[in-house]
C-alpha cells in the first residue's frame, strides 16, 4: 500500500479537496446538496492522483537518473501496474463526475485531458507550467460545476477570477519545482517566484476590496478585507521567505521544502476565500478547509510530497 501513495503523492490531494471546497462555497449559499459536493470531491481526488501516477509513468528514465527511490524505477512498482492504477483513478474521477452532473463529466473530462497532455507532452515544454496551472484553475471551476441551471453558472464570478489567479500561481510553483532534484539556476527562481506573486497579488485584488477602484466587476465578500488582506499578507511572506531562501541556495533541499510550503498554502488560500465571502458565518466552512492540513502535514513526514 505505502509504495503507492508514495507513487500518487498522497498528501497533495488535500490541496485538491481544498480546491472543490473553496468552488462549491464561493458559487454556492451553503453546502447543500451534500450529495454533489461529496461526488465532486471524489472525483477530483480520483482525477488528481492519476495526474500524478502518470507524471511517474511518463518520467521512468528521468526519475532513473534523478530519483532511483521512486517507487517506479526501484522496482517497487511495475510501469505496467502504475499505468492501470493510474486509468483505474482518471476512470473513478470521470464516473464521480458524471455521478455528480452532465456539466460536471465535461469540466472533468476537461481536467482530465489537460492532465494527460501536461505529463506526457508538455512538461517537458516552456508551457508545462501553463498546463499546470490550468489544471488547478479546472479543478477550482469543477468544484463550481453544480451551480445555476447552465455550464456558465460555473463560470461566474469571482469564482472565475479566482481560479485564474490560483492557475498563475501554480503555474509559477510548477516552474519553480522544474529542477528541484538538481542544483538549480538563481534566474529562472526569481521569474517563477515572480509569476507566483502575480497571482498572489490577482488574489489580493479581490481579498482587498480594490477590484472596485481598478474597475474590475467583482463582488464584494462579507468579511473585513482588511483583516482578509492581513491573512492574504501572512501567506505571502511565508511563501516569499522560503522561496527567497531557495534563491539564495538553489539546493534541492532548499528548493523542495519550499515547495511544500507553496503546495500547502494552497489549502490557506482556499480557507481565506470562503471566509471572506461570507464572513464570520463561514468560519467553520473556512476551518474544515483549514483542517485538511493535518492530514497532508502528517502524511507527508513518511510520503514525500514532491
Amino acid at each position: 500500500m505505502l509504495p503507492y501513495l508514495r507513487l500518487c503523492r498522497f498528501p497533495t490531494v488535500f490541496t485538491a479537496l481544498a480546491d472543490i471546497a473553496a468552488g462549491f462555497l464561493l458559487t454556492h449559499a451553503a453546502l447543500n446538496p451534500a450529495s454533489e459536493l461529496g461526488l465532486l470531491l471524489g472525483a477530483s481526488a480520483c482525477l488528481y492522483l492519476s495526474g500524478m501516477v502518470f507524471n511517474d509513468v511518463f518520467d521512468v528514465k528521468q526519475d532513473t537518473e534523478e530519483r532511483p527511490n521512486r517507487p517506479i524505477p526501484s522496482g517497487e512498482i511495475s510501469r505496467r501496474n502504475a499505468t492501470i492504477f493510474g486509468a483505474c483513478l482518471m476512470a473513478g474521477g470521470l464516473a464521480f463526475a458524471y455521478a455528480a452532473d452532465l456539466r460536471s463529466l465535461i469540466i472533468a473530462s476537461g481536467l482530465a485531458i489537460c492532465i494527460l497532455l501536461y505529463d506526457g507532452v508538455m512538461k517537458r515544454t516552456p508551457l508545462g507550467p501553463l498546463f499546470m496551472g490550468a489544471c488547478r484553475s479546472l479543478n477550482l471551476i469543477l468544484g463550481a460545476s453544480t451551480a445555476g441551471i447552465r455550464l456558465a453558472g460555473a463560470f461566474q464570478q469571482p469564482l472565475l477570477w479566482v481560479a485564474v489567479c490560483m492557475g498563475i500561481y501554480i503555474a509559477g510553483v510548477t516552474w519553480f519545482a522544474k529542477r528541484e532534484a538538481k542544483q538549480n539556476l538563481r534566474l529562472p527562481l526569481l521569474l517563477s517566484l515572480l509569476v507566483i506573486n502575480t497571482g498572489l497579488i490577482g488574489l489580493a485584488i479581490w481579498l482587498g476590496d480594490f477590484a472596485v477602484q481598478l474597475g474590475i466587476p467583482l463582488p464584494p465578500g462579507i468579511a473585513n478585507s482588511q483583516a482578509v488582506l492581513g491573512i492574504w499578507a501572512v501567506i505571502a511572506i511565508t511563501i516569499n521567505r522560503r522561496a527567497i531562501a531557495a534563491v539564495i541556495d538553489p539546493s534541492p533541499k532548499k528548493i523542495q521544502p519550499s515547495i511544500g510550503v507553496m503546495l500547502l498554502s494552497v489549502i490557506v488560500l482556499n480557507a481565506t476565500f470562503i471566509y471572506f465571502k461570507f464572513g464570520n458565518a463561514g468560519i467553520p466552512f473556512a476551518v474544515g478547509v483549514l483542517l485538511l492540513l493535518l492530514p497532508a502535514i502528517g502524511l507527508r513526514r513518511v510520503i514525500p510530497m514532491t
